[in-house]
């Protein structure tokens, strides 16, 4: 049996684990999760009778792999399908009709963080919460190092723990954290210097997310609004009553997700100014005075929340013959839920056809 190591429980780790044990080959996974939720920046929260998708919003059709997985393979019950436009504006806030790329536009009555339960509950996975890995070491080949007898990947927590051995090692952490894991990795090959680098070297734009609940409901023509020029304070405002299942009937709440610049200049600013301050912002764009004054709020900063680019994916695949894997939408290329998705099943086909082999 291969044992398997993920670190992070993102989207990627989970179409991953559902991957290696639809194959034939055994393998034992654990899973070990920094927070006390699943699926990564598709994150869901349940809040006065509301369930809110305050990270990624949904998951778009642009794979067809990926589709099939969710709406053929994965039960379909509680899959929901957002029907209204979305639409733009643009620095001065002005906003205009259609933006035709994304025909379907997936979700989950339960939030999309249903997409990483529904794939772990398929396997065997042992999945572990709070718990945050800060070391990583490979160790020599021992007598009971299994079946591939090159040695073993060991992990440590914030807490002392140490998880293993395993003959994989799966590394699901948007890039920057990856990268500061491997810098302090015990694994002493050319390989991991090259990985390091290369993951170091991806770039990430930060979004700050203000949630603003409202006891009326609001009526537009659209579900979601984006700024195509990247040039206003707020990059995204979603109605997620537009969600069936998500918001009572006759309130609204709006997911206000502010731009880099703004993100990175206030990322240590009191979370009630800056609400406040999207909440202002959203109200001019809407022009809709009552917008200012929600009657309940929440608020998540994501600093490393979408990747600009993809990492450089020769050291990537170098890497993978010592048994360390990388994934995400960071190595998929594209900052979209889907993308992670697809990069998961990818990578879990590799592993299972690498599991008989040795690792260098």
């Amino acid at each position: 049996m291969t044992r398997i190591g993920i670190v992070g429980a993102g989207a990627a780790a989970a179409a991953t684990a559902f991957t290696l044990q639809r194959t034939p080959e055994e393998f034992d996974i654990t899973v070990l999760e920094k927070s006390r939720g699943l699926c990564g920046r598709a994150a869901t929260r349940r809040r006065a009778g509301c369930r809110y998708d305050y990270g990624a919003n949904y998951l778009k059709a642009d794979d067809d792999r990926v589709v099939d997985l969710v709406t053929d393979t994965l039960d379909t019950d509680g899959l929901i399908d957002i029907t209204d436009p979305i639409w733009t504006f643009d620095a001065s806030g002005s906003i205009e009709p259609g933006r035709d790329a994304d025909a379907h536009k997936w979700g989950y009555e339960s939030g999309l963080t249903q997409i990483a339960k529904r794939l772990f509950a398929r396997t065997e996975a042992t999945v572990h919460r709070e718990t945050r890995i800060e070391g990583v070491e490979r160790r020599e080949a021992t007598a009971a190092d299994g079946p591939h007898g090159n040695g073993t990947w060991h992990v440590t927590d914030t807490e002392g723990g140490e998880w293993g051995p395993f003959d994989a090692l799966v590394l699901n952490p948007p890039a920057p954290q990856t990268a500061t894991l491997l810098a302090d990795a015990d694994w002493a090959a050319d390989e991991r210097e090259a990985l390091q680098a290369a993951v170091a070297d991806v770039p990430y734009r930060a979004v700050y997310t203000a949630v603003c609940h409202y006891p009326f409901e609001l009526e537009t023509p659209y579900y979601a609004l984006v700024n195509t020029d990247k040039a206003h304070d707020v990059g995204w405002i979603a109605r997620e009553e537009c969600k069936p299942g998500h918001i009572p009937d006759g309130e609204s709440l709006l997911v206000i997700q502010a731009g880099h610049e703004w993100s990175v200049a206030h990322d240590d600013d009191p979370p009630e100014r800056n609400v406040a301050t999207l909440a202002a912002r959203a109200a001019d764009i809407l022009e809709d005075d009552r917008l200012t004054e929600p009657d309940w709020t929440d608020h998540q900063g994501w600093r490393y929340a979408l990747p600009e680019a993809g990492v450089d994916l020769e050291p990537v695949r170098a890497a993978e013959a010592s048994g360390v894997y990388c994934i995400g939408d960071w190595v998929a290329g594209e900052s979209r839920l889907h993308a992670a998705l697809r990069n998961g099943l990818d990578t879990g086909e590799r592993l299972a056809a690498a599991s008989g082999t040795d690792h260098a």
